[in-house]
């Protein structure tokens, strides 16, 4: 059966990762969360107290410690930094607060997109993130770029911390997904932006299973073609 590439691109908390992961088990393809692969990198990082200055130590790093996916027994993604499982880790506001600064080092950036290329050549793949389809997934069939308002995806993110039981300022968040926004989207690197073929939707006002209904029915066309 014919399989295909899907890449999903967008800023914090447009929804992205929550997408794929259905689409993906809906269509049985992998799934592949590139932005919990620059945490992990993130979280090394800051475990190390590297900064910046510190890329060659930090690509050492990820020499010595490779990141990789599991799965729990509910069936949730888990991350593993080396045999460490970092799946709660990453998602603390320290790393969320300083993955801006790591993904944008070139050789960090070179060195994951080659893994999660390497990744996408098993078969059918989901993948979602800030350039797959405009750097790491330029052939994929179908790109997606979600978008939000700053204020949704503040509440989205506000939510998510509360379940997880991360204190968590509601306006300090939204500025710092603000903040995110500009940074990622002016990085020299691999900036935030939808490719030229990609279909933009916003999520706005949007139901999450509306959002996979959508994407759903484009990859539909695609197969049926």
């Amino acid at each position: 059966m014919k399989q295909i590439q899907i890449a999903i691109d967008g800023p914090a908390s447009s929804g992205k990762s929550t997408v794929a992961k259905i689409i993906a088990k809906d269509l049985n393809y992998t799934y592949l969360d590139t932005g919990a692969m620059y945490r992990a990198a993130t979280y090394l990082a800051l475990q190390h107290q590297l900064t910046a200055a510190d890329v060659s130590e930090i690509i050492k790093l990820l020499d010595d410690y490779s990141i990789s996916f599991g799965r729990s027994e509910d069936g949730q993604q888990l991350v593993f930094v080396g045999d460490v499982d970092v799946s709660h880790p990453i998602r603390d506001n320290e790393v969320t607060n300083n993955v801006s600064w790591v993904s944008a080092i070139p050789e960090v950036r070179e060195k994951l997109v080659a893994l999660q290329q390497q990744i996408a050549k098993q078969g059918g793949i989901v993948m979602d993130g800030r350039d797959i389809g405009t750097v790491v997934l330029p052939e994929a069939e179908l790109k997606i770029f979600l978008i939000a308002s700053v204020e949704e995806r503040a509440q989205r993110r506000y939510k998510e911390n509360l379940e997880k039981g991360i204190p968590t300022d509601f306006e300090i968040l939204k500025q710092e997904i603000a903040d995110r926004d500009y940074k990622d989207s002016h990085r020299t690197v691999s900036p935030l932006r939808p490719a030229e073929d990609s279909i933009i939707f916003d999520t706005t006002g949007v139901g999450i299973l509306d959002v996979v209904a959508f994407i759903e029915d484009k990859v539909k066309k695609i197969l049926d073609k």
